[in-house]
């Protein structure tokens, strides 16, 4: 039974959960809190007249800093096509209708893939349907092909956003591409930095294969360990999906790299694999954090790690709610805005992975891979 608390300790809670997650529903705090609807929704009204969040359609949100951004004098539709419907993107896609129920627009959700030609296809039905106003965008931008696609992009008939992408400063498209993305680089300098203060002076990064994500990770690694004097010959690896096979392999490739480099910490991209390497470890008698720390990269899941995982956390929601935003400015006010390319910063949540009291060098020399 849910210890039921007072109204100033629901308001700490709500508060809590909206900078955690960036918005709430009213139908989960009454079930979490063990109180009705109605209570939680006077606690949300109650914090919305101190200015401490923004009441929406069936919950709240953290209010938008500045000033507010202006409501559209007729109803407006924007669509968004991401290319995955469950890890990493459905925080974004709670942030982006968050703020459409804020400024009451509508969305039109579309789910893609990695692929171009699926991105195109899901792009091109929402076009042709005259169905929408503006887009925002994931494409994927690899290779010869991204090039492609942003001058594609460039030519819609509709104003564009792209989220969590980040095309060429200059492009030969025909209008300015405008993007708001997580600041991967600063998320890995933090988690460096985090990693230097507790006393670790070589400090390995692996990589998610095929990632967008990676060669901000990677720029970001190597810009903080030059002005950490962290020696450059660190580890640097690409892991592979959980299902692929030689997983196991990977991670023993991993840990030998570290023995034979004297890495005393790692931080991986993303959760499941940080997950695997810390599961390895604990397999064959490495102890983390005391042999070696572990900082994941994304924060989806990694606090059910055991340890849990010190993690960097994307500001994933706030993204999906800027990208709305951006999109409202952009339809309300047209040219006389200038064109904006907006970074967001991550947060470093600091849990037991990275957090040893008892360092335990060369414990490495014992433990067989």
């Amino acid at each position: 039974m849910t210890r039921r608390l007072f109204g100033v300790q629901r308001h700490e809670r709500v508060l809590s959960e909206l900078r955690r997650s960036g918005s709430v529903r009213v139908r989960d705090l009454a079930r979490e809190l063990g109180v009705s609807e109605l209570t939680i929704r006077r606690d949300i009204a109650a914090l919305a007249e101190r200015n401490l969040v923004t009441r929406v359609h069936g919950g709240a949100t953290l209010p938008t800093q500045g000033a507010p951004p202006r409501r559209p004098a007729t109803r407006l539709t924007i669509g968004i096509v991401v290319p995955s419907l469950d890890f990493y993107w459905p925080p974004i896609v709670a942030g982006a209708r968050a703020a459409a129920a804020a400024l009451g627009v509508a969305l039109q959700l579309r789910g893609s893939s990695y692929d171009p030609d699926e991105d195109r296809r899901q792009i091109g039905r929402l076009v042709e349907a005259n169905q929408v106003q503006g887009l925002l965008l994931a494409p994927n931008l690899d290779g010869e092909r991204g090039a492609e696609m942003i001058d594609w992009i460039g030519r819609l008939p509709v104003p564009t956003i792209l989220v969590e992408r980040q095309p060429p400063r200059w492009t030969a498209a025909p209008r300015p591409i405008e993007w708001v993305r997580s600041d991967h680089a600063l998320g890995c300098e933090i988690a460096v930095h985090h990693l230097h203060q507790q006393g670790h002076r070589r400090i390995g990064l692996v990589l998610s294969h095929g990632s967008p994500t990676s060669a901000h990770l990677l720029q970001g690694w190597r810009a903080a360990c030059a002005e950490l004097d962290i020696p450059d010959a660190t580890v640097v690896r690409e892991s592979v999906a959980l299902e692929a096979r030689g997983h196991r392999r990977i991670m023993r490739d991993v840990l030998a790299e570290c023995r034979r480099s004297a890495i005393t910490a790692l931080i991986v991209h993303s959760d499941p694999d940080a997950m695997s390497v810390a599961q390895f470890c604990a397999e064959h008698g490495v102890s983390v954090p005391d042999d070696l720390a572990l900082v994941s990269y994304d924060d989806e899941v990694a606090h059910l790690a055991e340890p849990a995982l010190t993690a960097v956390r994307p500001p994933k929601h706030h993204v999906g709610r800027l990208a709305v935003e951006l999109m409202v400015s952009r339809l309300i006010d047209g040219d006389r805005r200038p064109s904006q390319r907006v970074l967001v910063a991550p947060e470093l949540i600091v849990r037991r992975s990275s957090m040893s009291l008892v360092r335990r060098p060369g414990m490495f020399e014992s433990v067989r891979f």
